[in-house]
């Protein structure tokens, strides 16, 4: 009898810390999406193997940022990034015969990152005024996935800038056993063919390679010598294995040597990014490029193939590195960056550009951050000027869009002329160590009540990412609705009418 008593009361004592910890769970846990973000993007999102959505190509996934509560958390902070890879792999798949179940498997949907998508193409944003360094445009729209939301989309446009002094390049290149395929190694050499054609005599151009070492092929080369930088190029040839580390380690040293104050100062790595020598893993890869980063050199990444392509290597390269990551698809994609956008993929007008958004409760009730899920900061760190953020070259633009619920009071007349919400963008000049900042009210004036073409796309890709991530916020979404929104439109430049194409191809073979 005394033996079951203690058993009794050694079961309720276990009970009652049992039920103890679940209230505690239960007052702690995130209601109706919500999540304390000084804790950190993993207190909120569930994780599988410990990297949220496997991809057997990259290792990593897309974790969609959550519908937040304005009440409790009204700041919204995060990184500019005007990387483009995820679209340009969106689109080689589609032209590798991927149908739409294909498409929306983890092996590829987990690569795609809606910011990029977004960011890949041009809209009609409002030119900086003489003297700023952004234009900024903002339009509220309903929301065509779920008529509960509206879209809120806020463009920057960055200025033009001047050609800097000179352009002390590096051509790091990957000559590994891993590049030998038509969609690495010769499109990586007709690529650079693009890019040296566009240099003058006050460039000098460096070309380092790497394998199971790395090696100097060309150092401190006049701009103008197209034939001896290109002939250097073409006769790379791939084998071996892949030392990215002393590949990087040289690179860095010969960048620093022949540096040019007041040039562009920037390395340009071209590799599937499948290192399988030194550094590998992506949070070594990223320790070590921040280090590098405060010499004010920049570094700048292209990715090339498919089978072994390591995405998150190259964004994280591209990401600490203050540079942009580009995924080249084609000889099309690589006029592109090194033609027409020369000037934008070289030539860095702002560092550590960052934009905070705070919605005030009486008029929005909550929002979600459609994509930068990588690119979320805490309110605290947009204020500290030693926290890395993405770099913006001249002439880029910034897309970003939220979902958001309005309150009641947002649709009364008399409350018409507020801001529900605003702006802030800060970032340093390049060079400099202290950030600048501006704010720019939004709210009833940029109320439109039918989507403009720029909203028409924007939301085309936005619905396009949400279903290849099989997004519980996706709605109404499909492709039908998505082949809607573009033939909406009015008017489509080159690449709009390619993706509308690249839709309508996936719809036929679905």
């Amino acid at each position: 009898m005394k033996q079951n008593l203690v058993k009794c009361s050694a079961l309720g004592l276990i009970v009652t810390l049992l039920l103890a910890m679940l209230a505690s769970c239960s007052a702690d846990a995130p209601m109706d999406g919500e999540y304390y973000p000084n804790a950190g993007m993993d207190a909120f999102y569930p994780q599988q193997n410990g990297q949220g959505i496997i991809s057997p190509e990259s290792q990593s996934g897309v974790r969609e940022n959550p519908f937040l509560g304005t009440n409790n958390h009204p700041v919204s902070t995060f990184s500019a990034d005007v990387d483009t890879a995820s679209y340009t792999l969106f689109r080689k798949h589609v032209n590798n015969g991927y149908d739409w179940n294909g498409m929306k498997s983890d092996y590829v949907g987990g690569n795609i990152r809606t910011e990029e998508m977004l960011n890949y193409f041009d809209y009609d944003y409002t030119e900086p005024a003489l003297g700023d360094l952004f234009g900024v445009s903002a339009q509220i729209t309903p929301c065509p996935w779920d008529s509960d939301y509206h879209l809120f989309m806020l463009g920057l446009k960055a200025t033009d800038a001047a050609a800097p002094t000179g352009n002390n390049l590096v051509f790091l290149i990957d000559v590994s056993g891993s590049m030998r395929s038509n969609d690495k190694l010769p499109l990586l050499q007709k690529t650079f063919s693009y890019l040296v054609e566009n240099l003058g005599e006050n460039d000098r151009v460096s070309i380092v390679t790497y394998s199971g070492n790395e090696k100097v092929v060309l150092e401190a080369c006049p701009g103008n010598r197209y034939e001896q930088i290109m002939h250097a190029i073409n006769s790379l040839d791939a084998s071996g294995s892949t030392n990215g580390q002393a590949g990087l380690q040289k690179a860095y040293e010969i960048a620093q040597s022949c540096y040019i104050e007041g040039g562009n100062n920037r390395i340009i790595l071209a590799s599937d990014g499948d290192l399988n020598v030194g550094i590998s893993d992506p949070e070594q890869l990223k320790a070590f490029v921040e280090q590098k980063r405060e010499s004010g050199i920049y570094l700048s990444v292209l990715g090339f193939g498919s089978g072994n392509f390591r995405d998150d290597n190259m964004e994280t390269l591209a990401d600490h590195g203050n540079g942009v990551y580009y995924y080249i698809d084609g000889e099309v994609e690589a006029e592109k960056i090194f033609g027409s956008e020369l000037c934008s993929t070289l030539t860095t007008v702002a560092n550590d550009v960052k934009l905070q958004v705070t919605f005030d409760p009486v008029y929005v009730r909550k929002y979600r951050l459609i994509g930068y899920e990588n690119r979320v900061m805490t309110e605290e760190d947009f204020y500290d000027d030693t926290k890395d953020a993405g770099e913006v070259g001249a002439g880029h633009t910034l897309t970003v869009c939220y979902q958001i619920r309005l309150t009641d009071t947002a649709t009364d007349p008399e409350t018409q002329a507020a801001d529900w919400f605003k702006l802030a963008v800060r970032w340093k000049e390049p060079g400099q160590s202290e950030s600048e900042e501006r704010e720019y009210g939004i709210g009833a004036a940029h109320i439109k009540n039918e989507l403009n073409d720029d909203a028409l796309f924007a939301c085309a890709i936005i619905e396009t990412a949400m279903l290849l991530h099989k997004s519980e916020y996706a709605g109404d979404a499909s492709l039908e609705s998505i082949v809607t929104l573009l033939g909406d439109m009015q008017q489509k430049d080159f690449y709009q009418a390619e993706f509308e194409q690249l839709i309508r191809e996936l719809q036929e073979r679905r």
